[in-house]
């Protein structure tokens, strides 16, 4: 088991946990639709990324009734 040699003062801890916090998010606009988005990521609204269509939106794909 792992015992402590000196006692860790209040301000080394701290000081060893001063990056351990949470950083805002950073969304872009998203240049297609105007919706907010994470930056490198594909918009979850329209499915495009770097000005071309990457993910085919549910509400845009045309299914037969035999399929469905």
């Amino acid at each position: 088991m792992a015992v402590q040699q000196n006692k860790v003062s209040k301000s080394r801890r701290n000081n060893r946990r001063a990056h351990d916090a949470l950083v805002a998010a950073n969304p872009n606009e998203c240049p297609s639709c105007g919706e907010l988005k994470r930056p490198h990521h594909v918009c979850p609204s329209c499915g495009q990324y770097a000005d071309r269509e990457v993910i085919a939106m549910t509400d845009e794909i045309d299914l037969d009734d035999d399929a469905a």
